[in-house]
C-alpha cells in the first residue's frame, strides 16, 4: 500500500493515538503533546506530521514549541520530519527519539556536523509498577518522599540549574536560571515533582517529564554531589512511582546515558529493565534547514 505523508488534522487523532500506544515506551512526549490546547489549530504549539497507509498511521514526528523534533518514525522518516518542520516554520534545536532515528533526522537536514551542546545515545528502561522494588529506607519511613512546597522552589531551581549543566552541558547564565525556574514551577503546579527528605533535610528531587493516566516518564533526577552514594536518587524515584501507582499508573519509563553505570544500577535495583535505546541531541545553535 502507498504511504502518504501530511500534517495531522483533528480527524487523525484516533489513528495517531492508536499508533503511538503501540510504541508506548518511546512516545511519551508525542502522546502528551497531543493534550496541548490548540494542537490542531492553524498555528499549534506543537506541529505533528505522520505517514499513513490508508487510514492507519505508520510513523509520526512532532516539531515542538522549543524546536525539538520528537520522533517515532520507522518508515518515511525524511518526509515526515520535513513536513513537520515545513509546517511549523520554527527553527530546529534538537532531536529526540530512538537513537537511529535521531541521527537519521539530523542527517535529513544536513546537520550531522553541526555543533551540538549535547549528543548522546541513551538507554531506555521500563517497569511494570506492580513489580516496583521499594528501598528499605523508604519502606521503613527512614526517608520520606513528598511533594515540595512553594517555599522550596528557589532551592529546586538551583538544583535544576546544576542538573542541566551537568547532564546537558547547558551554558550558565540568566537564561538558564529563568528557564530552570519555569520548569520547576510548571512541574510544581502540575503536581509532577517530588522531593526526598532525610530527617527533614531535602536530599533529592525528581519530576515526571511526561504523564498519562496509565504510564509516567521519570526525568530530572537530581542528588547534590555531596549527598550521592546513599541511595537517595533511587528512593526519590521509588517514592514518586509509589504515588503514581496509587493514582492508577501501571507502567513507568525513563532513559539515561548509556555510560551512566550508577544510574543504571539504581534503576535496575528498582525493577526497571532495559527495553531499547533512545537518543537526545541538543544543537549548540538553532538551525533553519
Amino acid at each position: 500500500m502507498t504511504v502518504t505523508v501530511r500534517v495531522i488534522r483533528a480527524g487523525d487523532k484516533t489513528p495517531l493515538e492508536s499508533f503511538l500506544s503501540r510504541h508506548r515506551d518511546t512516545t511519551m512526549f508525542l502522546r502528551t503533546g497531543l493534550l496541548l490546547e490548540g494542537v490542531f489549530d492553524p498555528r499549534p504549539p506543537a506541529t505533528y506530521a505522520a505517514a499513513f497507509e490508508g487510514a492507519a498511521v505508520v510513523g509520526a514526528a512532532m516539531h515542538a514549541e522549543n524546536g525539538h523534533i520528537v520522533l517515532e518514525a520507522p518508515v518515511a522518516l525524511p518526509e515526515i520530519v520535513r513536513t513537520a518542520v515545513g509546517a511549523s516554520g520554527r527553527a530546529v534545536t534538537g532531536f529526540v527519539g530512538r537513537w537511529r532515528q535521531t541521527t537519521a533526522a539530523r542527517a535529513t537536514f544536513g546537520l550531522t556536523a553541526a555543533p551540538a551542546q549535547f549528543e548522546k545515545q541513551q538507554e531506555l528502561y521500563a517497569l511494570d509498577l506492580a513489580r516496583l522494588v521499594v528501598p528499605e529506607a523508604l519502606a521503613n519511613g527512614w526517608l520520606r518522599c513528598r511533594r515540595p512546597t512553594a517555599a522550596e522552589v528557589p532551592l529546586l531551581t538551583e538544583w535544576r540549574v546544576a542538573y542541566r549543566q551537568e547532564s546537558f552541558n547547558s551554558p550558565a547564565g540568566p537564561a538558564l536560571i529563568t528557564s530552570s525556574r519555569q520548569e520547576v514551577e510548571r512541574a510544581f503546579a502540575d503536581g509532577a515533582s517530588w522531593l526526598l527528605e532525610d530527617e527533614g533535610r531535602p536530599v533529592a528531587y525528581q519530576h515526571f517529564n511526561a504523564r498519562l493516566p496509565d504510564i509516567v516518564q521519570v526525568g530530572g533526577v537530581w542528588t547534590p554531589p555531596d549527598l550521592r552514594g546513599r541511595g537517595y536518587a533511587r528512593a526519590v524515584v521509588a517514592g514518586s512511582l509509589l504515588a503514581a501507582r496509587a493514582q492508577g499508573a501501571l507502567r513507568a519509563v525513563l532513559f539515561t546515558d548509556d555510560d551512566n553505570r550508577p544510574a543504571q544500577r539504581a534503576y535496575v535495583a528498582l525493577g526497571f529493565e532495559r527495553v531499547g535505546d533512545y537518543g537526545l541531541v541538543i544543537l549548540a545553535q538553532p538551525a533553519r534547514p
